[in-house]
């Protein structure tokens, strides 16, 4: 028995184990096949998980001071483009445009009075000129009448009193016409100051008007209207609040802005450019597939646009990769777009060959 057992044991130490190489060789076989995956995947592919949703964020910004009557929406709601949000107490700017209007129409009647002077004063001159002209006739008669009494007298044939009478005619017609032309010039002169006064009357009107239209301008913008179409956040307005020009009231992160920022290493982008397309995961919702395209390229890295940027003056210099922003446009329908929020992460691949 016991040589028996002895020849068996012998058996068992002398069968091969094959287990072992069979393991090894499956796990040999799919680390080939992962790394030839690898490689044409790699070989096709650009990707980098430093990528996040970004989106137009416009900062609704009040344009005159006073206190807040009414706000018309609820914060992290959608509103549209042109919506009244909020209302500020307008009384006040209701009187400035008032009291611009009523100086408008002052300025406006005396328009009209200077209007009915430039008519009066054209009347005096055309009757001014009609008088230099019936002096002008006048003239032309008594100066006719005086020549024809100097040769008379000459003869005898009139007295020297009549000779003398017509030369007195001559003198007071001659005064009568130069007192006719003063006044004709006096009466042109006037009625061009008067027309001079009409246009500064006139730019007094322009003015008024526009002083009209800045505070209708003013008053408008009691009225803050949604500048875009989308989320309403960060809301910083109460009613009753005192606000002043210039003041951040909240944000509105718009509906067609949104779009992806990657920022791939220096040593990624020899093989990216512009119209590739892209496959994109998001970190929030594993399971949806996006596409895009690559859009645009920043114009310096981003450690350029940083607070503090790099400044290797010293010549304590230590080579790191820079990464540069890459701006990828994003392909879907309305009601996916809505679920994407500037900030979440992503994942995103760049199909660099097809």
């Amino acid at each position: 028995m016991a040589k028996a057992n002895d020849s068996q044991e012998n058996e068992t130490k002398k069968k091969p184990n094959r287990v072992l190489p069979i393991i090894l060789g499956v796990i040999l076989v799919a680390g080939i096949f992962f790394g030839i995956k690898e490689y044409i995947y790699y070989g096709k592919h650009v990707d980098t998980d430093d990528a996040q949703i970004d989106g137009d964020i416009s900062p609704v910004v009040a344009r005159v001071g006073g206190y807040v009557d009414s706000i018309y929406f609820q914060e992290n709601t959608h509103v549209n483009k042109g919506q009244l949000l909020v209302k500020i107490d307008d009384r006040d700017y209701q009187v400035k445009l008032e009291q611009a209007m009523a100086a408008k129409t002052g300025a406006a009647q005396g328009v009209n009075v200077g209007e009915s002077q430039i008519y009066e004063n054209a009347a005096n001159t055309s009757g001014a000129k009609a008088k230099v002209e019936s002096a002008k006739a006048q003239l032309d008669k008594v100066s006719k009448d005086y020549a024809r009494y100097a040769n008379l007298v000459q003869d005898g044939s009139i007295t020297r009193q009549q000779f003398d009478q017509a030369k007195a005619d001559l003198e007071t017609a001659q005064a009568n016409y130069n007192a006719a032309q003063d006044q004709y010039k006096a009466a042109i002169e006037q009625e061009g100051a008067t027309k001079n006064q009409l246009n500064v009357t006139n730019t007094g009107v322009t003015q008024r008007q526009a002083d009209v239209d800045y505070a209708k301008l003013q008053l408008s913008y009691t009225n803050i209207l949604a500048p875009a179409s989308g989320m309403v956040s960060k809301k910083n307005v109460q009613i009753g609040q005192l606000v002043q020009a210039g003041q951040t009231l909240f944000n509105i992160v718009n509906d067609s802005s949104i779009y992806i920022t990657a920022n791939f290493k220096e040593t990624q982008l020899d093989n990216i450019h512009a119209g590739q397309k892209v496959e994109i995961q998001v970190d929030a919702y594993p399971d949806l597939k996006l596409n895009g395209t690559v859009y645009n390229f920043s114009p310096a890295t981003g450690a350029k646009f940083s607070l503090l940027p790099p400044d290797n003056a010293t010549g304590n210099f230590v080579k790191v990769v820079q990464r540069l922003p890459v701006k990828i446009k994003i392909t879907a329908d309305e009601a996916t777009m809505h679920k994407l929020s500037p900030g979440m992460s992503v994942n995103v691949s760049v199909i660099v060959k097809e």
